[in-house]
């Protein structure tokens, strides 16, 4: 039996932040359509074919093929491997669901007031992950 006290402090407790995100991607092209022409994010750089970033905040949201340190298969087509949301004032969640429509991407659900006070709106990007623009009403 381990009889030693863990320790009191965890280096780990010294994280603020989520600095980035990375999405695995199958469809390079077919990702970067859907996040720089539909959600108009700007891409702050591209360091190859495989790895793109855009700026979102504080946080980096980066497009990569699986690859180097993480050689797993994809993600099955018809399986999220994430759910990413994004948040807005609460007039910009409809219009994003206009703007989402306009260039025909289907609505999980619509622009919704939830009863834990938030306005919700979900669709999914080209790899099927799960999306949510949301704003606290």
């Amino acid at each position: 039996m381990n009889n030693q006290n863990p320790p009191s402090t965890s280096p780990f407790q010294s994280i603020r932040a989520v600095d980035y995100t990375v999405i695995f991607v199958r469809d390079m092209a077919a990702m970067r359509r859907f996040y720089e022409g539909v959600l108009r994010f700007p891409l702050t750089r591209e360091l190859s074919a495989g790895w793109i970033e855009y700026q979102i905040g504080g946080n980096t949201l980066a497009l990569s093929r699986p690859g180097r340190t993480a050689e797993d298969a994809p993600t099955p087509a018809g399986s999220a491997s994430l759910q990413l949301a994004f948040k807005v004032e609460a007039p910009d969640v409809d219009r994003c669901a206009d703007e989402l429509v306009r260039h025909g991407v289907d609505l999980l659900e619509p622009p919704t007031n939830q009863s834990f006070g938030h306005r919700t709106l979900f669709f999914r990007d080209p790899d099927g992950n799960l999306l949510e623009v949301y704003a606290e009403i």
